[in-house]
């Protein structure tokens, strides 16, 4: 099969891009379109040191590092890329990816990490974090973000088969565009963790400070606690982290992987407080042996055994985050290393390869009998 990977951009190697890279390693022949490419040199191994066809917005003032300034030209931009040339076209796609233009005699399969989230349910949460909530800026995101919506269910049509990452994504794409998707998991690459049982006394938190991931529910808690918690990561809401941190409370800021994988295999217990679609780095964080306490809704609740591999709380508040790390503290010998690595097992990315080549190899034979009946 002449194929095509096309993928929103390639600017880092993160969960995303990691779909990518295992779709490389099945179709290492395979060409691939993004619409802005701005990987460090050190990064282009991931995918195979490729050329990659990128749209007008590459070219665009101030495109690097700025790209997603200009959303409202992603839609115009995917569009124009010709993939005409394919048997089968595969979308990586948590913005607009899925929208590229497909012909009756391709098949197209998208695998989806999100609907778009800030065009979505999380509308309200971008437009406050982005200060975007009233007077002229704000009337003209929500009116981009109106389109944006209109775009994004017409451009559903064009998509044969949807793969969700979990079974949250794939409710999420049933309430957004009537229809359903097949779970595949993603690939996490849980061999660089080496999971440990002599733990620290330290609780751990990696994520970037944006609202939605609800950094403050967790340094609110811990402030109650005074547990030692160790945080790392960066974003937009780094000021206001920085200012509700009492001197139980170390942020280190962004931290290399090397750092990242190290206090993975010595923490207590990893701690996360957002609604993920998926959720990597608490597959990660078993992997490297530490238990997980999560809120109980979205990805959690389908890498995350309660009782067994970590606990779950109820409500997105410090309160509900408090009695869970109380009770953990509490029952804390019930998490042996070796069930958390076991279960982390359930997502290596060779499972993700086989799960992901079965399904494709299934839909081009279908494709293909009906295409002779037609």
């Amino acid at each position: 099969m002449r194929t095509a990977i096309v993928h929103e951009w390639l600017v880092t190697h993160a969960g995303s891009e990691r779909v990518v890279e295992q779709m490389l390693n099945l179709y290492p022949d395979a060409d691939l379109f993004s619409l802005v490419e701005f990987l460090p040199p050190e990064l282009k191994y991931f995918i195979r040191h490729k050329p990659v066809t990128t749209s007008f917005l590459q070219k665009l003032p101030f495109a690097n590092p700025h790209f997603r300034n200009y959303l409202p030209l992603m839609p115009l931009a995917i569009e124009q890329f010709d993939v005409s040339g394919y048997d089968l076209v595969l979308s990586s796609s948590h913005a607009v990816a899925k929208g590229v233009m497909t012909r009756a005699d391709q098949l197209h399969i998208s695998y989806v990490h999100t609907p778009v989230r800030y065009a979505w349910d999380l509308q309200q949460q971008y437009l406050q974090g982005a200060k975007l909530n009233r007077g002229l800026k704000s009337g003209l995101t929500q009116l981009v973000l109106h389109y944006l919506r209109l775009w994004d269910v017409a451009s559903a049509n064009r998509v044969d088969h949807f793969i969700a990452n979990s079974r949250y994504v794939a409710q999420r794409i049933r309430k957004t565009y009537r229809r359903s998707a097949h779970v595949i998991y993603p690939p996490v690459a849980v061999e660089r963790f080496q999971p440990n049982s002599q733990r620290e006394e330290f609780y751990f938190v990696l994520s970037r400070f944006v609202p939605y991931k609800r950094v403050d529910v967790i340094i609110d808690a811990f402030n109650q606690l005074g547990l030692p918690l160790v945080v790392v990561g960066d974003g937009s809401e780094r000021q206001r982290i920085y200012a509700m941190a009492k001197s139980n409370i170390t942020i280190l800021g962004h931290q290399p992987e090397a750092v990242v994988v190290d206090l993975m295999q010595r923490c207590k217990a990893f701690v996360f407080a957002a609604a993920e679609d998926f959720g990597i780095a608490l597959v990660e964080a078993q992997a490297a042996g530490a238990p997980v306490i999560a809120y109980g809704k979205g990805g959690a609740t389908e890498t995350v055994i309660p009782g067994k591999t970590g606990l779950l709380f109820p409500e997105q508040t410090a309160a509900s985050l408090i009695s869970a790390v109380q009770l953990f503290e509490s029952k804390q010998q019930e998490f042996p290393v070796e069930i958390l690595r076991h279960h982390a097992e359930r997502f290596t990315p060779e499972r993700f390869r086989h799960q992901l080549s079965h399904y494709i190899d299934r839909k081009w034979t279908e494709f293909q009998r009906k295409d002779a009946i037609q």
